[in-house]
């Protein structure tokens, strides 16, 4: 079943029975882009975070923030970033994560969803706020080369939860001068996980 609405014909960047991995350049005009950016960056509650990586704890290369749908606070734009995700990949989200890439040294690497933490058969929303960042999609397989995609701000990546299985994805470190850069990771979650 194809969870993606037909309206504003996306980019099909990998494509599997589930809709695959799809890309909307301009789902919101850059001056909404700008004022969520704002108001996600000055009002979310961001946290860095450590996690142990083989023999030794590190720092998370971003900040993070998360919030499940009924603790979405009224001065986030969340519900009006849902309402326009719903329009192109419809599906009952209850989870956001939050992502702020910080600069150039901020990334996360080459990795799939887990998938005991969403539901089988509803797509992974992410839409990008400030400044352009790379992200590689990469076929786990190792059949094929990575697939590059700049996500702009105001745009929408929509991956399938089949996808999950066929293909990695990440933002790599870059040394290029880049300002702050948002995500925004709407979820369908089992009640169990908060996100």
């Amino acid at each position: 079943m194809d969870l993606f609405s037909p309206a504003n014909t996306p980019r099909i960047l990998v494509d599997d029975a589930e809709g695959g991995i799809r890309y909307w350049p301009d789902v919101v005009d850059a001056d909404c882009a700008q004022n969520w950016f704002e108001a996600l960056r000055d009002n979310a509650a961001w946290q860095a975070q450590r996690r142990p990586m083989y023999d030794r704890v590190v720092d998370v290369p971003r900040l993070l923030a998360s919030y499940r749908i009924e603790e979405w606070p009224a001065k986030l734009p969340l519900r009006e970033m849902l309402a326009i995700v719903r329009t192109h990949a419809p599906a009952p989200y209850n989870a956001v994560g939050l992502n702020m890439y910080r600069d150039g040294r901020d990334s996360v690497a080459m990795h799939n969803d887990k998938l005991h933490t969403i539901l089988p058969g509803f797509p992974i929303s992410l839409l990008s706020l400030g400044n352009a960042r790379r992200m590689n999609i990469r076929a786990k397989s190792g059949a094929s080369r990575a697939i590059g995609v700049d996500l702009e701000p105001g745009s929408l990546l929509v991956m399938s939860h089949a996808s999950q299985l066929t293909h990695e994805h990440g933002i790599p470190k870059t040394a290029k001068a880049v300002g702050p850069r948002m995500s925004a990771v709407f979820r369908v979650r089992p009640e169990r996980y908060a996100e």
